[in-house]
């Protein structure tokens, strides 16, 4: 038997298409399937289908159980998991950033932690001519947003100390907090009334304020924020977000 190119669209790279291949064959039987199967519908001869899926394995794309059967694996599982939570996540958050956003005339963010990062993933925009919107997808260091330094003290002030080791505190602005004791005395302030401000620490001109979002087990999966020209930005916003990112926190099954 000779190799076939697989049916799905082809990237070039040889290898990755045929390892797609087998992950959607794969995904076709729940069950698992023999090796002789997925060579046959992958379009790949046994020993090309068993050395990639014997790579699959290492990364914990794919599993094989005792009787010899392919299966996706756990690590699969888990981002898969992992997208439905996020998506579940911006459609219980939305409409409460919207009634926030309403309220406030400005823009409100929804944003994940991605290892030193947050990303934002949801927002709902001010109709102001002049305001502050962030591109879904993109990224900010977790030491310049509000939401930021309230996941990073999440973690403790060791966890603060050796991300300012890991990433030098890179300052974007003048007002960016670039020393592990300028930022350990914020995050221990943030932490302690439960919002966190941003004060023209990301980008100049602008300034924003930031709670977490908690699910069902406590955890800090999220973070809301209001984000404005510094001048307009108000302490009487404080309370309004707060209590959205608190709803939104119940509407997970978060109880304080």
């Amino acid at each position: 038997m000779h190799d076939t190119a697989p049916s799905a669209p082809a990237s070039g790279i040889q290898v990755i298409d045929r390892a797609v291949a087998l992950l959607e064959v794969l995904a076709r039987y729940g069950e698992g399937t023999s090796l002789k199967v997925l060579g046959l519908d992958a379009g790949l001869s046994p020993s090309t289908a068993f050395r990639i899926l014997a790579a699959l394995q290492v990364h914990g794309l794919v599993n094989r159980d005792g009787a010899g059967r392919y299966l996706l694996g756990p690590r699969l599982m888990r981002w898969a998991s992992r997208v439905r939570m996020d998506d579940d996540l911006r459609a219980t958050a939305r409409p409460y950033m919207e009634r926030l956003r309403d309220a406030l005339k400005e823009t409100v963010n929804l944003t994940l932690r991605q290892g030193d990062e947050v990303v934002y993933v949801e927002r709902a925009i001010s109709s102001r001519m002049m305001r502050v919107e962030q591109v879904i997808g993109s990224r900010a260091p977790l030491h310049v947003t509000a939401v930021g330094k309230l996941m990073l003290g999440e973690d403790g002030r060791a966890a603060v100390v050796d991300y300012a080791r890991r990433t030098g505190l890179p300052a974007f602005t003048p007002n960016t907090l670039d020393t592990v004791a300028e930022l350990l005395q914020d995050i221990d302030q943030s932490l302690a009334r439960g919002y966190a401000l941003d004060d023209e620490e990301a980008e100049p001109g602008v300034g924003c304020i930031g709670a977490l979002i908690r699910d069902a087990e406590g955890q800090a999966v999220a973070g809301l924020s209001v984000s404005a020209p510094r001048e307009r930005r108000r302490d009487d916003w404080i309370g309004q977000l707060t209590t959205t990112a608190a709803e939104i926190s119940a509407a997970l099954g978060y109880r304080s």
